[in-house]
């Protein structure tokens, strides 16, 4: 049960760069898939469990410093948490081809989000601290739909701010709404994770021990960043992994058409 050095110094990393806005799942699948540390079909549960604690940090943080209306963003956050439910009892059961697909795409689906944002192709947004009536509605929709993605992979932070930005919030408002629901939906999804034992544990831990004073320093001690330059270097890495991802179901899809080919000829 002992995480490696390795392991608590991957959440570190991961968890700091998700302070920052960034998001640490795709880096963190990287990381898993370059080391080959966690099986893929433990990937998913792996993610929410182990930043499950960190995420609660960081949302205490953020939740604290910006002010966003009320109504809107416990809406959202309950709606991640249903979201979330339904994900983890689908993903949780999927066999590690569908794992290893479902997160590649997942992974390029961050990517693309990422390359939206950097190329400044999301809506700038306004000064508005909240939604009501259709946009609230829709709002709502769109975070549970990031909340059951989640449990596949798909980072929340950048499909979430553009959806906020979108609607006609400031973008700041995303912080405390994006991570408020990561925070709720995560311990969600991870029961569901950890009852059907989809997880590693090690790595886990790894992930939680690392990842609380990686959110510490971000949050109070990084002033300045080359955050653009850092976000395109996350780009490639997530691509690269998107791609060894997909290789490797195919590689394994092969397998077990060879031992089915094998079984009929006995």
């Amino acid at each position: 049960m002992r995480p490696s050095p390795f392991l608590i110094g991957v959440g570190f990393v991961t968890n700091f760069l998700d302070a920052l806005g960034i998001g640490s799942f795709a880096t963190t699948t990287a990381a898993f898939k370059a080391s080959g540390t966690v099986a893929d079909e433990r990937i998913p549960g792996t993610l929410n469990v182990g930043g499950s604690v960190p995420t609660v940090v960081e949302a205490a943080i953020y939740m604290t410093v910006i002010s966003v209306d009320r109504l809107t963003l416990w809406s959202l956050i309950a709606s991640s948490v249903v979201g979330a439910w339904l994900g983890a009892g689908v993903v949780s059961r999927w066999p590690r081809r569908r794992v290893q697909r479902g997160m590649a795409i997942a992974l390029l689906l961050t990517g693309l989000f990422t390359v939206l944002r950097l190329l400044h192709l999301f809506p700038a947004g306004s000064d508005a601290l909240g939604l009501s009536g259709a946009p609230l509605l829709l709002a709502v929709v769109a975070n549970g739909v990031f909340g059951a993605l989640m449990t596949l992979g798909v980072g929340l932070y950048a499909p979430c701010m553009g959806t906020v930005a979108l609607l006609g919030m400031n973008p700041a408002a995303a912080f405390p709404i994006m991570m408020g629901s990561c925070a709720f939906l995560m311990p969600v999804a991870s029961a569901r994770f950890i009852r059907a034992g989809a997880f590693d544990r090690r790595a886990a831990l790894g992930l939680t021990i690392g990842g609380v004073p990686g959110i510490v320093l971000a949050a109070w001690l990084v002033k300045s960043l080359p955050l653009d330059a850092v976000r395109w270097l996350v780009v490639v890495v997530v691509l690269y992994t998107a791609v060894t991802m997909w290789r490797s179901s195919l590689a394994d899809a092969a397998v077990t058409r060879a031992v089915l080919l094998a079984d009929e000829r006995r």
